[in-house]
């Protein structure tokens, strides 16, 4: 899909998108062509992206790696800059010097069939520049091409190909200049995203009739009139369109504008296919001024005739690059005569090729490889030491931290370790010599007919165990703490267990019917991309078992009034409540303001802002649960202050005096919620018509609901009514509905 990006992930400070990251994931094959081009850097630079993605013990993160390319051709550019620093770490800038190849045992095939050539004495002066195996004789026969003085319109689409780009910007200038008549200028129109350095033409093609053009794309209509690199000459232009008749043909071709798509590669969520989207065009036509062009730029293209001036020659590969663009010798001329020092060669790639690459085993090697491959998939899978190790992660970041998290978590994944450790760890060591065993019988997993159903039934029962065992993990467990830092780090290490534990049991349950290769490696892509978000259970399910929380429910009632509180006031949770207070009120259920300030961590302020409502939570929920309440021991207080005045009428009074709740609050360092609840006392007694806080059509709304019901519980009302109304909205209304069948 597309061209090596200035863009580094490895680049401090660099933070890769989301949908890259998945895409990433999604792989199991990357395809890198042009490798002779690839700097070594860039190839670990893709090793450390794809590692941190995917796995980091393995290089490429255990993706497959297809590299295609001519190790003879053009070699990779390195800036003097660069050159400096890299030269500190790699003997040179070529691919093969990539530290994360060097520990991989790559596989050499070589491609021998040539379809650019059919000339076999053409063929044959290619192969020895190629090999450096040039002698006076090779040269000799090169040079019959020299020609000085040729005239390239003399026999019509010849391409000059030139070693710099300011000689083929001269030569395409000149001789445009030189021809008669007016010039056409055309401008790209570029639409939305659509980089610079990605664009595939000039946004200012400036041209005129009887100049010399390549094409630069290649024709989509189905009729296939041209093709990347096809050379012709402008005829006429008639009004949007170019007419071009190339050499050779008794037509010409009516040339339209053409569209570059700049794609971008996003994850589908339902098949988690990758898609393509469009998201910027660049609109100009296909046809480039085409007298000369680079060798570089000539890489890939195919020319009829071509001149070329390799005086100047100065990197490993041009001129061969050069030569083998032609189709034939008789439509090659030499500009300058080729010495031996034109062809220059590398010593290093020269020592590649004839150390590794002769040592090639090809197709066998290959089929061995992939077998190899295989099994260490079927290893990965039943090996459950990583998850055991992850587990064992989150044990020791769990103690570290007990003080500050509320039950013994650390004594619940002590637990599940141990079952994972004899349930899964060990059998599946065992199994994994049975797998060998099977194996050095027959190799091929997909073929070997016992080894498979081994696998089938070893599926079922790792993957039924797995879901029994972790089920806590899978699920997701919530680590309760007021220290931020805590949570955020115990909750890392559960989520990376959590993770490896969904991908063990999607890879698993695919096996189930037995070992495909694709349709295991498909399903681990995806595992590893659409694991669901964490719906975390409440810490009470694990201090339920710990026996700290003797009423989870009524400690999710607390949590939640605490965090709404903090999310209104823009405060810490545990400037609301302390988590230890909370435990403490859950334990004890207070039902009174004298029994609530027994409770430790319930202070004179705490008690004066939300003890009105932490006692209505505590009762409601008791009512519901129909428990009593547990004695609360008596501690040794201070001598108690003079009762302080009505909290109701103080708010009350101040309302009267026209100030809003949200001032009351303020004034009285009181909750919203605590005032709207003293305000709606006086609803109930009918000294504050409801219409000062519900517009008329919620009055109606909640009125139309309660009309007849005896069931004034704002909790029903609320499931009831939803998000058009607010739990004020309900308590005023609930207030109201009272006073008004207390006095008919």
């Amino acid at each position: 899909g597309s061209t090596e990006k200035p863009e580094r992930a490895d680049r401090p400070g660099y933070k890769m998108s989301r949908e890259k990251i998945n895409i990433i994931r999604s792989l199991d094959l990357l395809v890198i062509d042009e490798i002779s081009m690839v700097r070594a850097d860039t190839l670990d630079a893709i090793d450390s992206t794809l590692r941190r993605y995917r796995n980091r013990f393995i290089p490429f993160g255990g993706v497959q790696l297809l590299m295609i390319g001519d190790l003879q051709q053009l070699a990779p550019v390195v800036k003097d800059d660069d050159r400096e620093i890299l030269g500190r770490y790699y003997q040179s800038f070529f691919f093969f010097e990539s530290k994360a190849l060097e520990n991989t045992d790559f596989v050499t095939i070589e491609l021998k069939h040539i379809f650019r050539q059919d000339d076999q004495i053409f063929i044959d002066l290619l192969n020895r520049i190629r090999n450096n195996d040039v002698n006076q004789a090779v040269l000799d026969e090169l040079n019959k091409r020299y020609i000085p003085d040729f005239d390239p319109d003399s026999g019509g689409g010849y391409i000059t190909l030139t070693t710099h780009n300011h000689q083929a910007r001269t030569i395409n200038d000149s001789r445009l200049e030189k021809l008669p008549g007016k010039t056409h200028s055309f401008t790209a129109i570029v639409k939305d995203e659509f980089p610079e350095f990605s664009y595939p033409n000039d946004t200012e093609l400036v041209l005129k009739t009887g100049a010399q053009v390549m094409f630069i794309k290649n024709d989509l209509s189905g009729d296939r009139l041209f093709f990347n690199g096809k050379i012709g000459k402008i005829i006429s232009f008639d009004d949007d369109i170019i007419v071009v008749r190339c050499p050779g043909d008794d037509f010409s071709i009516r040339v339209e504008k053409a569209e570059w798509q700049n794609m971008k590669y996003t994850l589908n969520d339902e098949t988690k296919e990758i898609d393509e989207t469009v998201v910027g065009t660049f609109t100009q036509y296909p046809l480039k001024l085409a007298w000369a062009i680079t060798i570089h730029k000539s890489q890939g293209l195919t020319f009829d005739r071509a001149v070329i001036d390799a005086s100047a020659a100065f990197a490993h590969g041009q001129v061969y690059v050069a030569l083998s663009r032609c189709r034939s010798l008789d439509g090659l001329v030499l500009s300058s005569r080729i010495g031996r020092r034109s062809l220059i060669d590398n010593p290093v790639v020269s020592e590649f090729v004839n150390g590794p690459l002769q040592n090639q085993s090809g197709r066998n090697q290959l089929d061995e490889s992939r077998k190899a491959y295989q099994r260490q998939l079927i290893s990965e899978l039943f090996d459950f030491a990583p998850m055991a190790n992850s587990l064992g992660y989150c044990i020791k970041v769990s103690k570290e931290n007990s003080e500050a998290i509320l039950g013994d978590l650390h004594k619940i994944l002590d637990d599940m370790l141990s079952t994972v450790r004899t349930g899964l760890v060990e059998v599946a060591e065992k199994f994994r010599l049975q797998i060998n065993i099977l194996l050095n019988r027959d190799p091929d997993i997909e073929t070997n007919l016992l080894l498979q159903e081994r696998i089938r039934k070893a599926a079922v029962y790792f993957s039924d165990k797995l879901e029994t065992d972790l089920k806590d993990i899978i699920t997701g467990i919530r680590v309760e703490t007021d220290n931020r830092a805590v949570r955020k780090s115990v909750n890392e290490a559960l989520e990376r267990t959590r993770k490896e534990c969904i991908t063990k049991l999607a890879c698993l349950n695919a096996v189930r019917p037995g070992f495909e290769t694709g349709k295991y490696l498909e399903a681990r892509a995806k595992a590893a991309i659409e694991i669901p978000e964490t719906r975390t259970r409440d810490i009470a399910s694990v201090d339920d078992k710990s026996g700290v929380v003797k009423h989870p429910a009524l400690m999710k009632l607390l949590r939640e009034w605490r965090n709404r509180l903090a999310k209104e006031a823009a405060l810490p949770h545990y400037m609301i409540l302390p988590q230890r207070t909370m435990l403490n009120l859950v334990n004890f259920l207070p039902q009174t303001p004298r029994e609530l300030k027994r409770i430790k961590g319930m202070g004179a302020k705490k008690l004066m802002q939300y003890g009105e409502e932490i006692l209505d939570i505590i009762s409601s929920y008791r009512e519901k649960e129909n428990i009593e309440a547990p004695e609360i021991p008596v501690t040794v207080k201070k001598k108690a202050k003079k009762e302080r005045e009505n909290t109701k009428k103080i708010s009350f009074d101040l309302f009267r005096e026209g100030k809003t709740i949200a001032g009351i609050a303020k004034e009285r360092n009181l909750s919203l919620s605590t005032v709207e609840k003293h305000l709606s006392y006086y609803v109930g007694m009918g000294e504050i018509p409801v219409d000062r806080f519900l517009p008329k059509e919620k009055i109606d709304l909640i009125t139309e609901y309660l009309e007849g019901s005896d069931d004034l519980r704002i909790g029903s009302v609320k499931e009831a009514l939803g998000d058009r109304v607010s739990w004020s909205d309900i308590r005023f209304m609930v207030s109201h509905i009272t006073f008004l069948r207390k006095n008919g």
